[in-house]
Order: C-alpha cells, then structure tokens, then sequence
C-alpha cells in the first residue's frame, strides 16, 4: 500500500501564503511512464530509455497503483559486487563485463521484487506548494499522483521548475 500524504491546509512561510492556488494537477505530467507487475527487468529498462525517466510507476494487472521502479533500482540489480569483480581480474573491462553479463542473466526476470511499494503518494487536487516542499525535504525527484487507488499523473521536480516559469 502506498504511503498517501495528506496535504490539507495553507503553506506560510515568513507571512507569505505559498499555496498561491496552484493545485498538483495543474503542473503535474498527465500521462506517465509505468510498467505492469509482472513486466520483466528488461522490459522496465527499456520503458526508462525510451521515456527517458529516472523512475517508473508500477501498475497492478487491474491499473492500480501499486509502487514505483528507478533506474538506479534496475542498475544495482545487476551491477556485480566489488568481491566479484577483484574475483573476475579487478580491472574495470573486468567490471564492465560482469556487469553486461548480470544484465543477460537478469534481463528476463520479473521486476516485482525491485518495485518500492510503500511510495509517498499525493492528490490531484492537493497544493503544489506542500507537496514541492515533501518533495525537498525527502529527497523525493517525482511523486505519483493517485486518486482513490488510480494513478493519474507524476510531479517531478521539473514540473515545479515549470510552475515557478508559468505560474509565478
């Protein structure tokens, strides 16, 4: 289940209201990149390449949301172990072609055990301000967007940097 932050009330910072109105759904991307449960690692990497995304959100077989895969999760699946490499020779071609030989051997596995599946989620209709700010303080680059269940968009830190250029 996904961790849903509720975001009610204001944001005041200095005496300055920062909600200025502007909602999540009104910068958020409507339309992103997810994969299926079931999906394999392959296949998330190449969701990731051609979407060109850091993080995919995940899907169960009924469209619900259930978590989300980054490219860093996919990355350290098959990069080998540093006891592995010293193992194979040490140098760096030896870790390179390690790391291209764990990609193979996991390219066809199931991506379910690489999916974070306690999120922070926020609303449609939640303020950006509070949610920008959730963002910063986690450490978080894109949060899904959910409605009862169903994921409806992202927001991503360049969809901040958007609504400070239109929304300012």
């Amino acid at each position: 289940m996904a961790a849903e932050i509720h975001l009610v009330g204001r944001v005041v910072a200095a005496g300055r209201d920062l909600g200025g109105g502007v909602l999540v759904s009104d910068v958020m991307t409507a339309f992103p990149a997810y994969i299926r449960l079931g999906e394999t690692i392959r296949r998330a990497a190449e969701v990731v390449s051609v979407s060109e995304v850091g993080q995919l959100m995940v899907l169960d077989h009924d469209g619900r949301f259930v978590g989300s895969v980054s490219e860093e999760d996919l990355v350290r699946a098959i990069l080998p172990g540093f006891d592995d490499v010293t193992a194979a020779g040490g140098t760096l071609a030896d870790a390179f072609r390690l790391f291209l030989e764990r990609g193979r051997a996991f390219a066809d596995r199931v991506v379910d055990p690489l999916v974070v599946r306690d999120a922070a989620t926020v609303r449609p209709g939640d303020e950006l301000a509070r949610a920008a700010i959730v963002m910063i303080d986690r450490g978080i680059r894109r949060l899904p967007v959910v409605e009862d269940g169903a994921l409806v968009g992202t927001l991503s830190r360049a969809d901040l940097c958007r609504a400070v250029i239109y929304h300012s």
